[in-house]
């Protein structure tokens, strides 16, 4: 029997056992590649070998703290090889998760069990690279090329009934793992060929073409996906010569700027989850919450609520409106059923877990209450006011407001420190950000509180601090503005919002605008407008339009025209002309601006303001800055983050960028410090 901890061999009359234990994941770092390597030479003169694994998975994927560095020896591609060509055939047992290289080395084995539920894949596309060690290879010789194209490119996750309905598997086990391997091993049947040695059944030329701009389509401008989709076409070609070529891309595509993005999301995700602001607290058992209004925002927060196992009550002010909340959430329910993405019985818990009222009494025996009603200080003051009241003076408060300063909607309440806001992102059953907003007061489990329920309701949670727009909309103003200014100097809608979405984004700013809405921003500028720098630079033409009725899709006009009931954005004569009307009020003299340039000035601001924000000590680092663009406004997560990005493009380019933009419009913007030094804060989320 081997010792080694990470990889040990234990050998039971005929039967070798192959036993990996790396914690948290069993990922195939250097001591698991080199205990593998050891084990396949100790397992000599058994009949078969059992690899399985300790803990709560299978091996789940790489290392990725090993992508910034040369690669060591023995190298993934070698051991998968030497364990298929092991003289004793190794039986892969599986449950957790089995990703990249768990399921590379799985594919390298002569037979492969798992337990009911095991999930399988090949997310090397969400990291920016394809598979390193044959697995683009392998998986269209197990499976076939259609499905291989649907795992490797879309980073597609199978479970084991899936997988053994494909033919990748050899049982699926639904009692003992262990006990089923060692069955398996007693009855070996015939040791079939090898993976690698298997002949891909061709597929015809046009579905295969079909598929290729399904990835394309997908992709959205990340290249990775069509990169995984070539490596899969290799797979026609002899093993022994796609096999390094998969390699020599794998290694060439770690140092690219968008799998440094991705793994920086990757990364920075996970530090968001644990702000310093709540080291050593702990967060409070909830299991029940209730919801003050039943519109859109609030249906969402109850639906996504429900998705969580929790049970809902929802309040509203009077019985027809407690109705219509209830069929607001229902609905939503009910469409997930029909989707697929409830179960009947899941469904069925869901409903049962759900109420409405119009009595905030009914709100009592819940441990967190989230006001989600008209964004006025003054109607929020009333909901928690009723709350207090009601609720034990220990259940925690929050707020949803998306710009008011929570100290004023609490002023009045007892015992501040229950005291939060928790800003979901519409729709709050789909969007995944979550900012968490700490008032001065706020007590340090009640914000692990906050951060342990958005973790239970699968969001990115983001802590923030006071300011008007916390991170997300104080950002976007400063975005929109200086969108506003580039129209006012001679640019046109349609191209700052080509601009954007050439970067990546699913949509520009005026599209964006006219989806959600233009008096949602109008409201807010004029909320702003008491204490707004007169010297500051202001375009009106979006409260010109508002003015007009141009209120965006759902008035049918507003940065654009749209033709009945299709969104497609159709650009509109009057409204350009009104630009070219206003700048020539204002005696600007309109220019031309290339795409690039609209690209550079907008992502500037956007890092700009984010280092402001950070600096202001309203978010603890630029990974926070970062995750709020991406999972709240659709900053395409291949490029990182605003913050990322300029990392990558140099902070001296950006800086320059962001000079010019505050010398075209004075006394309009203020600079962070960016100079030509990282700042120091972004060092927290580097890979």
């Amino acid at each position: 029997m081997s010792e080694d901890r990470t990889v040990r061999t234990l050998i039971e009359n005929d039967i070798a056992w192959v036993i990996i234990n790396n914690p948290p994941v069993n990922a195939t770092s250097t001591a698991v590649r080199e205990g593998l390597e050891t084990a396949i030479a100790d397992v000599a003169g058994a009949r078969v070998a059992i690899l399985i694994c300790e803990g709560r998975t299978f091996i789940a994927g790489g290392d990725m703290s090993e992508f910034d560095t040369l690669p060591v020896a023995p190298h993934l591609p070698d051991v998968v090889q030497m364990i298929e060509d092991s003289e004793v055939p190794f039986i892969a047992a599986m449950h957790g998760n089995v990703l990249g290289g768990g399921f590379e080395i799985a594919m390298g084995c002569a037979w492969r069990i798992a337990a009911s539920g095991t999930r399988f894949g090949l997310p090397e596309v969400n990291v920016g690279v394809i598979p390193g060690a044959g697995g683009t290879q392998r998986l269209p010789r197990l499976i076939g090329i259609e499905p291989a194209i649907d795992i490797a490119c879309a980073g597609k996750i199978i479970n084991s009934e899936e997988l053994y309905r494909l033919g990748g598997l050899d049982q699926v086990v639904e009692g003992d793992l262990k006990q089923a391997a060692l069955a398996f091993a007693q009855t070996l049947p015939l040791r079939p060929t090898p993976v690698s040695q298997r002949i891909v059944e061709p597929i015809d030329e046009a579905a295969l073409t079909r598929k290729k701009a399904e990835v394309l389509r997908r992709a959205k401008g990340q290249h990775a996906p069509l990169d995984n989709f070539d490596a899969l076409t290799w797979a026609a070609r002899p093993f022994s010569e796609a096999q390094p070529k998969e390699r020599e891309l794998h290694l060439a595509l770690r140092k690219s700027p968008e799998s440094r993005a991705l793994r920086h999301a990757f990364f920075a995700e996970r530090q968001v989850a644990k702000p310093a602001a709540i080291a050593g607290a702990t967060a409070r058992e909830v299991e029940h919450i209730a919801v003050v209004g039943g519109g859109l925002m609030g249906a969402g927060i109850a639906a996504s609520a429900l998705n969580a196992g929790l049970k809902v009550t929802l309040i509203e002010r009077d019985k027809t409106a407690a109705n219509a909340a209830h069929d607001r959430v229902t609905n939503l329910l009910d469409g997930a059923l029909k989707r697929g993405k409830l179960g009947v019985d899941q469904h069925r818990r869901q409903l049962n877990a759900f109420r409405t009222s119009d009595a905030y009494s009914d709100a009592a025996p819940a441990q967190v209450a989230v006001e989600a009603v008209f964004e006025d200080a003054s109607v929020k003051q009333a909901v928690f006011s009723e709350l207090a009241a009601s609720m034990d003076r220990n259940a925690i408060l929050a707020t949803n407001t998306s710009y008011l300063d929570p100290t004023v909607i609490f002023a009045g309440i007892e015992n501040h420190s229950r005291c939060i806001g928790l800003h979901f992102f519409s729709p709050a059953h789909i969007m995944k950000l979550l900012e968490i907003v700490k008032t001065p007061e706020t007590h340090p489990d009640v914000l692990a509180t906050g951060f342990a329920l958005g973790k239970r309701m699968r969001k990115v949670s983001v802590l923030s601090g006071i300011c008007d727009g916390f991170i997300g909309n104080r950002m976007l103003a400063a975005y929109r503005r200086e969108a506003d200014y580039l129209l006012a100097d001679g640019a046109l809608p349609y191209q700052v919002d080509a601009a954007m979405r050439a970067f990546g984004m699913p949509m520009g700013p005026y599209e964006m605008q006219d989806l959600t809405g233009l008096q949602i921003a109008w409201a807010n500028r004029k909320r702003q407008a008491a204490d707004r720098d007169p010297k500051e630079r202001y375009v009106p033409i979006g409260d010109q339009l508002c003015e007009m009725d141009r209120l965006g899709q759902r008035s049918g006009r507003g940065w654009y025209l749209y033709d009945g009931d299709s969104r497609k954005p159709l650009r509109d004569p009057e409204v350009e002309q009104m630009i070219a009307d206003y700048s020539a009020k204002q005696g600007i003299d309109r220019r031309d601006f290339t795409k690039i340039e609209i690209l550079l000035r907008l992502l500037a601001v956007l890092a700009n303001e984010g280092a402001q924000i950070v600096e202001d000590g309203i978010a603890e680092g630029f990974s926070e800055i970062d995750m709020v663009q991406i999972h709240g406004y659709g900053f395409p997560r291949w490029r990182g983050g605003p913050m990322h990005y300029a990392r990558e493009i140099g902070w001296r380019t950006t800086s320059e960028t962001m000079k010019t933009v505050a010398g075209e419009s004075p006394n309009s913007w203020r600079l962070a410090n960016m100079n030509n030094e990282e700042p120091k804060k972004l060092k927290t989320a580097a890979v």
